[in-house]
């Protein structure tokens, strides 16, 4: 063979390596006996210690010099790989392991912590996370220790480039918010118990009309939703409260977004790394755009109204008022449940404490009362238990700094596809009102999603609009929307 097939051949095993690691994080979410913790921590940090020997093989760095790329896949493909070499031998392998075994362990402290709302559980676990997090950045900086984990799920971003954005976009959310909570237009919650099997089975219904392909996944339930695997095996898990559809149902929709960008990538890419989304900010924004622009959409939510009144009775509201309730603004807690306007102040939130926490400006100790002071400053309510604060997220405890900027930046990108998928597929709100989202799935399998990891993250974006990928179509279609729905 030669130097390139050789390496193509290397890097097929350790993607495959690669995804059953993924495996073993699905089932500990999932299914996972509690008591079988110590024990994963021990599996997850011996496969870690093999796939860290894989990506740093010597073998590499001569196969990177001798092969010859002879067209932009290929060209592509020996970027990436040498990308990940360079990343993963400035890593240790001791730092490597210990942080597979401690964000295995974190996660279940977490969730515990979490359940029983006793932050000091789960701190002095969340300190070893964090120092080994910094330890990687270390490793890998170049400057900005944030900007170096912030590059493995948005290559290419950097912190102050987000912050400019963060900064473009604040200023009108907070306006158009307010304005908002203003208005005389007040929807009001369902005053109905909603049970959890005819829940699921809609939710099952709603996964089918954004054209999840069930004969390659799976709906289960977890403590945070997600989505896992990719091509073949592209899993996700959602969470039920009774007195909620619309938690279930729209992060049903959200994780199966994510899913079918995986599902949909080129088959000649699988075992590769053009073979999965090519960033989150990328993924985030085919989670998003299903979740928000389509599915929160007058059309859909129309869809949406007769189907919840088949499966649960009558809703005392029309389908108008549904749709406001659906969209309905309110300063909450959960970043997960949160509406358009209020998402991305939890993600700006979240990623000036992160940054202050990597570079040693926040200690975790303090971490708690920054959260609950900042709240109160951004939102005007008062954390009351950690639950509503900085133990609603799963991300910290396995040791993902640097991701949440990536789903603003998903929404970001996810107004550019919204502008240019409508203007390219004007019966896109014809189909979504007879609950049949497979116009939009498939402009975004032709000009996005097939591609996988073909090009850089913007480049991605610029290639399915047909422009550069900017803050304005998100903004222009978040006051469009909602200065209708509350009559402003």
């Amino acid at each position: 063979m030669s130097a390139y097939q050789e390496l193509i051949a290397h890097q097929r095993e350790t993607e495959a390596l690669n995804n059953i690691a993924g495996l073993l994080s699905w089932d500990q979410e999932v299914m996972m006996p509690r008591g079988a913790a110590d024990q994963r921590a021990e599996e997850m940090a011996a496969i870690e210690s093999v796939l860290h020997a894989r990506r740093t093989d010597p073998k590499i760095e001569d196969w990177l010099a001798r092969a010859e790329a002879n067209d932009e896949v290929s060209a592509r493909m020996l970027d990436l790989i040498g990308r990940s070499y360079n990343r993963a031998t400035r890593i240790p392998a001791r730092l490597a392991t210990e942080l597979a075994r401690i964000t295995s362990l974190s996660q279940g402290i977490w969730a515990e912590a979490r359940a029983n709302e006793d932050a000091s559980a789960f701190l002095p676990t969340l300190e070893e996370v964090v120092r080994l997090k910094r330890e990687e950045a270390e490793c890998l900086s170049e400057g900005d220790l944030y900007d170096a984990l912030l590059d493995d799920y948005e290559p290419g971003a950097t912190a102050k480039e987000i912050a400019a954005i963060f900064d473009k976009m604040r200023g009108p959310l907070v306006e158009l918010r307010d304005r908002v909570l203003g208005s005389e237009v007040e929807p009001q919650p369902l005053d109905k118990v909603f049970p959890e099997n005819a829940q699921l089975r809609l939710a099952r219904i709603c996964a089918t009309a954004f054209g999840y392909d069930w004969t390659r996944g799976r709906l289960d339930m977890s403590v945070h939703p997600f989505s896992s695997g990719g091509g073949d095996d592209a899993r996700i898990t959602t969470r039920i409260s009774e007195s909620d559809p619309f938690g279930n149902i729209y992060s049903t929709i959200h994780e199966v977004g994510h899913a079918t960008y995986e599902q949909a990538i080129d088959p000649a890419y699988r075992f590769t790394p053009l073979g999965h989304g090519v960033s989150m900010g990328v993924h985030e924004s085919q989670s998003r755009i299903c979740e928000n622009q389509l599915g929160r959409s007058a059309p859909f939510t129309g869809w949406l109204h007769h189907r919840m009144s088949d499966a649960f009775g009558d809703l005392g509201i029309d389908a108008q008022a549904f749709h406001a309730l659906v969209n309905r603004v309110e300063m909450g807690f959960i970043r997960t449940e949160s509406d358009e306007l209020n998402y991305n102040l939890h993600i700006m939130l979240r990623f000036d404490l992160e940054r202050d926490l990597i570079a040693g400006k926040l200690e975790v100790a303090d971490l708690e009362e920054a959260w609950n002071t900042r709240f109160k400053d951004d939102f005007g309510v008062t954390v009351t238990k950690p639950s509503q604060g900085f133990l609603q997220d799963v991300h910290w405890s396995v040791g993902l700094f640097g991701y949440f900027p990536t789903y603003a930046l998903g929404n970001v990108y996810a107004g550019c596809l919204n502008q240019a998928m409508r203007a390219a597929v004007p019966e896109i709100d014809a189909r979504l009102a007879e609950g049949d989202a497979s116009p939009a799935k498939a402009w975004l399998d032709q000009n996005l999603r097939v591609f996988g990891g073909l090009r850089p993250p913007r480049d991605t974006i610029r290639h399915a609009c047909g422009f550069e990928p900017n803050e304005g179509p998100l903004l222009a279609y978040l006051t469009e929307k909602f200065e209708g729905i509350y009559n402003l």
